[in-house]
């Protein structure tokens, strides 16, 4: 009877477990039309984001690719003291939108409720549109501005508005890689089915 217990509680378990392909990217991340194919609800999301918010499908997914690769619950790696000893994450960084908790509970209050998750595909690409209109508002940059939106996205808007990202040109160089992955991806949504 104790093993039968115990086996429910692992199939409840697994089967509470977060949904959208437990946590697993889409096989092809280059190839806009696939990522949508093998995760139909994705492109919902994006549309209501844009409808929404007016930020374009492809800058959501540039930008998405970025920070999570498409993966529900991913996090920032792992700090260690003494090289082995864990001792918390880089970040409080979480899921598709790789959100923080201050700016995820600031987005929270202002628009989705606490009932929110950053691991749910509708929430994330809601806040990213949140975000970037408020940075488009704020600072000008326009929610079609994948590279520009993306470092205010990275620094901040604060950040942003004082240049930090000019002190990395690692940051740089990736906002130069989510500009051409949005203009890739860009032009692939018109073949979609």
């Amino acid at each position: 009877m104790k093993r039968l217990i115990q086996i429910g509680c692992v199939l409840i378990l697994a089967a509470c477990g977060g949904g959208g392909g437990s946590g697993r990217a889409p096989s092809n991340l280059d190839d806009a039309c696939a990522i949508l194919a093998q995760r139909p609800g994705y492109l919902r999301a994006f549309k209501a984001a844009e409808r929404k918010w007016g930020v374009p499908v492809h800058v959501q997914m540039a930008t998405i690719y970025q920070e999570s690769k498409f993966v529900s619950d991913a996090r920032t790696p792992l700090r260690f003291s003494l090289g082995v000893i864990p001792v918390g994450r880089q970040s409080s960084a979480f899921g598709y939108s790789q959100a923080l908790d201050g700016t995820w509970e600031e987005y929270q209050e202002a628009q989705g409720g606490r009932r929110t998750r950053r691991d749910n595909i509708r929430h994330a690409t809601d806040f990213m549109g949140w975000y970037m209109a408020e940075t488009q508002r704020t600072l000008g940059i326009s929610v079609r501005d994948a590279r520009n939106q993306y470092l205010a996205y990275h620094d901040g808007r604060n950040g942003y508005r004082r240049g930090t990202y000019r002190a990395k040109p690692w940051l740089m160089r990736v906002s130069g890689q989510i500009e051409a992955r949005a203009l890739m991806y860009q032009q692939q949504l018109p073949r979609c089915r």
